[in-house]
């Protein structure tokens, strides 16, 4: 039986400044000033601020020294990754002990489906008291909203922001859109806002009475989504949180070995290939798990809880730690495998703890190159085998000119000449990253 909107009851719950308010709840000196978490350097980014700072202008993803010109007197906080986390993994227990289905959609953001609980009792009391628990155990704000759709219920708790709690129901929704900035849509960024502004679009109302073929010419499927979003459609539905989802990765040696170097080249293309992978899926994991099977078979494990992220330089000296502690027999290895585990949606907060800006601009320019090229397009240098040299000790260079009677010296010529990792030329079998 298909479940109209206007029965739908949806909950959007978000942390109100969440780091802030961690770092207010470890340092109660601060409340009531100018917070700024990230951001205390020249080229620093502000991850998150205060209202206090709010009131000034200042706003995440802003340049530090841009938040101190427009704020001098705010304190900046550099921020713990490992306290926010545990933060958001305490608020997803009470909830999960709580609701019949609900999505992580980031670290300090939840959505719940509570259709048809209303038979029982009344969501909004219910959304109400789940709140008042949450604040209770964790000493930390929280908002709601309440409505019959995702989009909805998200802008409807950023209207009652900080510490509120509102309903929309089906019959009030458009009236409660209509006055509201576009710019309050989610999935309407900045380059979006100027498009549309400069065609006289500000108000949601005005949004909503531009024709469907119009929209799609100008932004094409997002222009009709966001059209949709105008009118207060939306029918993607809450993806249930899976705290044990992960992505990994094995191989398989073709000869057992205990070269410790290569192992860890083959732990750095591993994990090099997953972050890359959690990236594209805007994915962050808070745990990272490392396998080794002897040559007698035993096979062990060692994880370890870390803060959300998704970057190569972090996860592989996590890993390679992990495999220090895992390898202390001393004897050949024909297994070693990696998973990242504990995944959320999300970004990873630039500037703040374990990158800089320019490490994280280079990761994207890296991504943009694998996903126009192959993984394998650009890979760490240390997992990339030496050049074949001839015995004068020059590089063997492959010319596609020459003629090969042979087919298969032409194809081990192309092999010789493309940028290979240990995973790919050293293994007997690679599975690739899979979602469990």
């Amino acid at each position: 039986m298909m479940i109209m909107q206007q029965d739908k009851h949806i909950i959007h719950m978000d942390q109100d400044a969440f780091f802030v308010s961690v770092e207010l709840k470890k340092n109660p000196e601060l409340i009531g000033k100018a917070v700024i978490v990230g951001g205390n350097s020249d080229r620093g980014v502000v991850t998150s601020c205060s209202y206090e700072a709010r009131k000034f202008g200042v706003h995440a993803a802003m340049p530090g020294r841009t938040a101190k010109l427009l704020c001098p007197q705010a304190i900046f906080v550099k921020g713990n990754m490992d306290d926010y986390s545990k933060a958001s993994h305490e608020i997803t227990e009470i909830i999960a002990q709580r609701v019949p289905l609900f999505e992580k959609a980031s670290i300090d953001e939840h959505y719940i489906d509570m259709t048809g609980m209303d038979k029982f009792f009344g969501c909004m009391k219910f959304a109400s008291e789940l709140r008042q628990t949450i604040i209770k155990e964790t000493g930390l704000p929280i908002s709601f909203g309440l409505s019959v759709n995702k989009t909805v219920a998200k802008v409807v708790t950023n209207e009652c922001k900080p510490n509120g709690e509102m309903e929309i129901p089906f019959p009030e929704v458009r009236p409660f859109l209509n006055p509201l900035s576009v710019h309050k849509i989610p999935g309407i960024g900045q380059a979006t806002y100027r498009k549309l502004s400069e065609m006289g679009v500000r108000k949601i109302e005005t949004l909503a009475e531009i024709p469907q073929e119009l929209m799609f010419k100008i932004l094409g499927d997002h222009g009709l989504n966001l059209l949709q979003k105008a009118h207060g459609i939306d029918f993607s539905p809450v993806v249930p949180y899976r705290e044990r989802k992960s992505i990994g990765t094995q191989t398989t040696f073709e000869n057992d070995s205990m070269d410790i170097n290569k192992m860890k080249a083959i732990l750095t293309g591993m994990v090099t290939n997953l972050t890359f992978e959690l990236r594209s899926q805007q994915k962050l994991t808070a745990c990272i798990t490392v396998t080794i099977r002897y040559s007698n078979f035993e096979t062990v494990t060692q994880q370890a809880r870390i803060p959300y992220t998704a970057l190569d330089s972090f996860l592989i000296t996590k890993a390679h730690d992990l495999f220090k502690k895992l390898y202390s027999k001393r004897m050949l290895l024909r297994l070693i495998g990696v998973k990242l585990s504990h995944l959320v949606s999300g970004f990873e907060q630039i500037g703040l703890y374990h990158t800089s800006e320019e490490e994280y601009d280079l990761y994207q320019a890296m991504d943009k190159v694998r996903q126009s090229y192959g993984v394998e397009s650009v890979v760490k240098a240390c997992i990339v085998n030496k050049p074949q040299r001839d015995d004068n000790g020059k590089v063997i260079k492959y010319n596609p000119r020459k003629k090969r009677s042979d087919e298969n010296n032409i194809e081990e010529e192309r092999k010789k000449s493309r940028i290979r990792t240990f995973i790919n030329s050293d293994v007997s079998s690679v599975n690739k990253p899979t979602d469990s």
